[in-house]
């Protein structure tokens, strides 16, 4: 158990018992107040070894019983900076055993109220989501809907002057409404949760070359192990956000999308060859994907790739 100076718990007693015994010692070698003869220095040489022992018997004592906590308290700070939250070692015997076995109980209640937590954060990210993609279709769907086939009948009755006017908005209009389904649908993605990620990542990579020139190469291992609701959600996630900066601002020629088992991770891999991203680059978009890859305790690396481009690589324990 250490202070904020660094000094052990352990240590500190130690010290400050040591100092008390030479401030007694002293005082009954050198105190002017007397009720006996003054000692000789054979009795002071006496006190001195006394003294000695005594401070290494209270440093054996207090050391053995106190170091154990020392050592608890340092893994303990160890725990905390690991994810999932490693747990501590339990001794024999002794009160470290004790407390060792009640940390222990105290960070799985931790680590299962964080997981808890996690998902319901993701649930309602999700959730709003989910909302704001059905308004969009309900709402601004609806009155896009409307007013391009109030633009069809009125270009029906109007002069050719006119008319073809009124099919260049009824076309914008039309882009409009297919933006606002497209959007509608990223926010709501109906195919993971009807097929599967493995026919979620095809649907997007299909995406993305039916809407770009962009070459999809698209590697997905098979007989990768049943993830959870919540990890398919984040690799599907990071996925489209990836595969949609590539749109964006890559100008990439091709990428590459993989999912694969690496030990015990499962491991997506979003590689192109485009621009690059900018060094220290922190958008909204490489913001929520780190965020998304907290939630499921996993780690998001976003790097320039050897002789051009980006790889984008997530890796989520299972």
């Amino acid at each position: 158990m250490t202070s904020a100076h660094g000094v052990s718990l352990s240590s500190r007693v130690i010290l400050i018992n040591g100092v008390l015994f030479a401030l007694g010692t002293a005082l009954l070698a050198f105190s002017p107040a007397t009720v006996s003869p003054r000692p000789l220095w054979s009795e002071v040489i006496v006190l001195a070894v006394g003294l000695a022992v005594m401070i290494v018997a209270n440093s054996v004592l207090v050391g053995s019983n106190l170091r154990p906590l020392d050592r608890l308290v340092a893994q303990l700070d160890r725990a905390r900076s690991t994810d999932p939250i490693e747990r501590l070692p339990v001794p024999e015997s002794g009160i470290s055993r004790e407390l060792a076995i009640s940390v222990n109980d105290l960070l799985g209640r931790i680590e299962a109220a964080q997981r808890d937590s996690s998902l319901a954060a993701l649930a309602a990210q999700e959730a709003e989501r989910a909302r704001i993609a059905q308004e969009l279709h309900d709402g601004v769907g609806q009155s896009l809907t409307a007013v391009l086939l109030e633009l069809g009948a009125l270009a029906e009755q109007a002069p050719p002057e006119t008319a073809a006017s009124l099919e260049r908005a009824r076309e914008a209009t039309r882009a409009s409404l297919d933006e606002v389904r497209g959007v509608a649908r990223q926010l709501r993605p109906h195919v993971l949760e009807d097929l599967g990620l493995r026919s979620a990542l095809a649907a997007l990579t299909t995406e993305l070359f039916t809407h770009t020139s962009t070459h999809v190469s698209r590697g997905i291992m098979p007989g990768l192990p049943v993830l959870d609701d919540a990890v398919e959600l984040v690799v599907f996630r990071v996925a489209q956000e990836a595969l949609t900066n590539v749109a964006r601002h890559a100008e990439a020629a091709t990428v590459e999308l993989s999912l694969a088992q690496v030990g015990g991770d499962v491991v997506l891999t979003v590689a192109d060859d485009g621009r690059g991203i900018r060094s220290g680059a922190t958008g909204t978009g490489l913001r929520g994907m780190r965020e998304r890859a907290s939630l499921v305790h996993g780690n998001l690396a976003v790097e320039r790739r050897d002789g051009g481009g980006t790889v984008v690589r997530l890796e989520v324990p299972w």
